[in-house]
């Protein structure tokens, strides 16, 4: 996958990359206990033992630190698969979905952050440009190792492959607003039974 840029004035080198790191999974853990609206970078700076102008060194926004944040659970999700030659099952798939509903305050950042990307120079519009083309193309990997080079429906993987990352991410909106009203993973599973009813039996 290939990273979003660097911002200007990162520090680099192995012992940067390593403080980089720190510091994202410390914005992780300030997200879970705050939210995404009161994970500040003072509040980050403070649980890494850096003044806030430190914390500015590695990341000179918080727009760019949550896009790290965004960047390293990506990451987690895809485990050891890389590229289009070791995609997802459709039943890993449904597991990320499952996850998702019990990670509440980074869904909320990365619903946040896309909606404000849309927006001219946004930090974060480089990530989900490449981030979006990424998933597309990986879900196409998906889809075809499940039903070959066409679906039930007839539509090919590469067509399909928008509608499927558009309802995962569409049913991520809908839980933030109604978690209690809205099931993401049962829904997700409804959406799978459209493409093949054994597809999420």
């Amino acid at each position: 996958m290939p990273n979003p840029p660097r911002p200007h004035g990162v520090r680099h080198g192995a012992r940067g990359q390593a403080r980089r790191e720190e510091i994202v999974r410390a914005a992780m853990e300030v997200i879970a206990e705050r939210g995404y609206r009161g994970a500040s970078l003072a509040a980050v700076a403070e649980k890494v033992g850096l003044t806030q102008q430190g914390l500015l060194h590695y990341f000179p926004s918080k727009e760019d630190l949550l896009v790290a944040v965004l960047t390293m659970r990506d990451e987690w999700d895809r485990g050891d698969r890389t590229g289009d030659s070791n995609p997802m099952t459709v039943a890993q798939t449904i597991g990320v979905v499952e996850a998702n509903a019990h990670r509440a305050a980074i869904i909320r950042t990365f619903s946040a952050l896309l909606g404000e990307s849309v927006t001219e120079d946004h930090p974060a519009e480089p990530y989900f440009r490449e981030r979006y083309r990424r998933v597309r193309r990986e879900m196409a990997s998906t889809l075809r190792g499940q039903w070959g080079d066409r679906l039930p429906s007839g539509l090919t993987p590469e067509e399909a492959a928008p509608l499927v990352v558009a309802i995962m991410d569409g049913l991520q909106f809908q839980w933030l607003h109604e978690p209690e009203g809205v099931d993401m993973p049962a829904s997700f599973r409804a959406f799978l039974r459209l493409i093949d009813p054994e597809a999420a039996a």
